[in-house]
């Protein structure tokens, strides 16, 4: 379960993973989709409406989180998720 997006690490981690065989499950945020600011997605997708609501499912659907290098969001997301 990743962001859902195919460009840069979170991109290049979604798609290793789907050419190895594992289960890969984007979840984006529909003004991301609609935009087209994530390229193609590996595996199945998963749209939200918001990125709260992204964060939740993210959340309920994982059991672990790594979070790559990244900008703003990412940390906001990491410190979402411990908290």
């Amino acid at each position: 379960m990743y962001g859902g997006g195919s460009l840069g690490l979170m991109g290049y981690v979604s798609t290793a993973t789907a050419v190895h065989g594992r289960r890969v499950l984007g979840i984006v945020p529909s003004a991301f989709k609609e935009k087209n600011l994530i390229g193609k997605i590996c595996g199945k997708e998963l749209k939200v409406s918001t990125m709260h609501e992204r964060l939740l499912k993210m959340m309920e659907f994982g059991d672990a989180f790594i979070a790559l290098p990244g900008g703003f969001g990412t940390l906001e997301e990491l410190f979402l998720i411990v908290s």
